[in-house]
């Protein structure tokens, strides 16, 4: 036992007692006492058996102490990898969702998780700034073209050979690419007519009427298309643009050109073709005829036989949708009218099989 007292200079006195069945002093550190004598006598013939026991319970302890450190160190390594895996993440350029900015000195919300938040806003703006391209020579295409456009991309196993340049440089320029089966990519492209491949790129925007004249040749056929939006119409009528050396396209809409349907049915020809857009579809029109371009219609029941009809150089040919064909304001703006003789047995053709008719002639008067 031990107990204090203090002295007339107040300084506290501390007591050591000899334990009472020992003989033996206190221990001054802990103020616990000896071992009894018949305690040492127990403990001397216990010795050799405790001994043992003690080894081998330190070698299951040795045991446990290193299960515990390959355990600890597994955690480690593993902690290691994620943050890798996160700091990797945040480097990423092409990933598609944000993260909140992070202040220092700011309380942590109550029930945050730490996982990254989804920016709804950044979401919008990129699928508005953003489009899907599918099918093996509309991507080949594109890649030759403006490879830079590219964000992402799936490949089925069977195509990577003749994606081999495309792969290579994805990798070294940090684009991530995917190897998929048939049913991912079809869930990927939204489509299963995917060729095999899809891309999603960075659309184009439209160029302004004032650039295209900056630039345009002393023979030039620009083609107009007033509301014909349907993709694979406007895909035929790319392919016969590219085919006949016509460039620019005159549209409401400058992201129509842009669709998977449409690039896939172009078949490469959509890379060849530049949209153009005005403040409005009449005022592109007269902003060509300021500039000395003919505007050319067409009609399926007057105007001029193609056969009959001398193209200029430079020209708008105007073309309409199926069932309602051009407006009266369009129609009306034209200098030529164009009719493409025929059985008369269809009350018309297809809009892109009159483009690619037209466009061939043309070709064959000015190339």
């Amino acid at each position: 036992m031990n107990d204090e007292l203090k002295g007339k200079s107040g300084k506290v006195k501390v007591m050591y007692v000899r334990d009472e069945e020992t003989g033996q002093k206190a221990n001054p550190r802990t103020g616990k006492g000896g071992r009894p004598a018949a305690r040492q006598e127990e403990s001397r013939r216990s010795g050799g058996s405790r001994s043992a026991r003690n080894n081998e319970e330190s070698g299951r302890g040795r045991s446990a102490r290193d299960e515990a450190d390959r355990s600890r160190g597994s955690r480690n390594n593993e902690g290691r990898e994620r943050r890798q895996d996160d700091r990797e993440f945040s480097d990423n350029p092409w990933r598609t969702v944000s993260r909140p900015p992070v202040v220092n000195d700011a309380p942590a919300e109550e029930g945050t998780t730490g996982k990254p938040v989804i920016d709804p806003e950044q979401i919008r703006r990129q699928r508005q700034e953003e489009t899907r391209v599918y099918g093996e020579n509309a991507c080949q295409a594109l890649f030759l073209s403006r490879p830079e456009s590219i964000v992402r991309a799936w490949f089925v196993q069977s195509v990577t050979p003749r994606f081999r340049e495309t792969l290579r440089w994805l990798a070294a320029n940090r684009k991530a690419y995917h190897v998929v089966d048939d049913a991912e990519l079809t869930k990927a492209s939204g489509t299963e007519h995917h060729g095999g491949v899809c891309f999603i790129i960075k659309k184009r925007m439209g160029m302004p009427v004032s650039a295209w004249l900056k630039q345009a040749k002393a023979k030039d056929c620009v083609l107009a298309l007033e509301d014909v939006s349907n993709p694979h119409n406007l895909g035929g009528i790319m392919r016969s643009c590219a085919h006949f050396g016509v460039k620019g396209l005159l549209v409401n809409d400058a992201s129509l050109l842009e669709s998977g349907a449409a690039v896939r049915t172009a078949e490469g020809g959509a890379e060849h073709v530049q949209a153009i857009s005005g403040e409005s579809f009449a005022d592109g029109l007269e902003a060509f005829r300021k500039a000395g371009y003919t505007i050319v219609t067409t009609s399926s029941h007057a105007g001029t036989p193609l056969a009959q009809a001398e193209l200029p150089a430079k020209m708008v040919l105007v073309l309409g949708q199926e069932r309602e064909g051009l407006s009266d304001s369009a129609f009306q703006q034209g200098d030529i009218s164009l009719s493409i003789g025929g059985t008369g047995h269809v009350e018309s053709l297809n809009v892109s099989v009159a483009t690619g008719i037209l466009l061939a002639e043309w070709w064959r008067q000015n190339a």
